[in-house]
């Protein structure tokens, strides 16, 4: 039976992006690792899936 899951090419994962409030942008591969910098950086920043 077919799938009926929106009819669109599912999207692929390739990291995350942490956006810290002094405008610097910095790329990570896995969730824990952009959320680990978030916290060093003092826990400000904003993590964005980044998606292909």
């Amino acid at each position: 039976m077919p799938c009926n899951c929106g009819g669109g090419v599912p999207q692929t994962i390739v990291g995350y992006q942490l956006n810290l409030p002094d405008g610097t942008i910095r790329h990570y591969v896995t969730y824990q690792e952009a959320e680990a910098a978030n916290q060093r950086a003092g826990g400000t920043g904003t993590i964005t899936l980044l998606t292909q």
